[in-house]
């Protein structure tokens, strides 16, 4: 009896995988750093564009980007999947599914910058790419291994976090100037 009841309580192993905080914080500082003197130079130099409007597409891009930047990718039993949060808008990004029992390879491409990236492949040659940015990668290619079958050792992420370390500080940099930016709108008495 006891057995009975552990064996049907138990639930397939689930393992959820999000992108690091780390680039989260990163990118989405990178994005604010580049967008929020803009409304204030549009203000001092009598753009034509209305510094609100710029308030509220700055915005609407934050929303943006901190929805790309919410990416799961989930693996279980049946495959793996890539998915985002409900409220984020499908046509900006779509997630994706991939049963293990269609996975027939994991290809190799490299991209225009240098960078190598992998492809699962389907059994009708369909590429999904597989998320590389996300916090316990290499779990996640162990997992990968042990559901396929596919060699995974030579895999390695995209970036590395000294690289997302080093644009943070080039974006604190940037904050810096944006601080004196806004500063000299205000000092120059065009802005209230």
């Amino acid at each position: 009896m006891n057995q009975l009841t552990s064996e049907t309580n138990q639930t397939p192993e689930v393992s959820v995988f999000r992108i690091s905080p780390l680039i989260r914080f990163t990118l989405l500082s990178l994005y604010i750093a580049l967008t929020i003197p803009l409304p204030f130079l549009a203000h001092v130099t009598a753009a034509p564009v209305p510094p609100i409007l710029l308030w509220v597409g700055i915005a609407i891009g934050a929303i943006t980007v901190y929805g790309s930047l919410s990416e799961r990718v989930i693996l279980d039993s049946q495959g793996i999947q890539v998915t985002y949060p409900k409220w984020f808008p499908k046509f900006f990004r779509k997630g994706w599914s991939l049963p293990w029992t269609e996975v027939k390879e994991l290809k190799m491409r490299t991209t225009g910058q240098g960078g190598i990236v992998y492809y699962f492949l389907n059994n009708s040659g369909q590429g999904f790419l597989l998320p590389m940015r996300v916090v316990g990668f290499a779990k996640m290619v162990k997992l990968v291994e042990a559901k396929t079958g596919i060699d995974t050792q030579d895999v390695r992420p995209l970036a590395q976090p000294w690289m997302y370390l080093i644009l943070l500080v080039f974006t604190l940099l940037l904050f810096l100037a944006d601080a004196w930016t806004i500063w000299t709108a205000f000092t120059t008495g065009n802005v209230s």
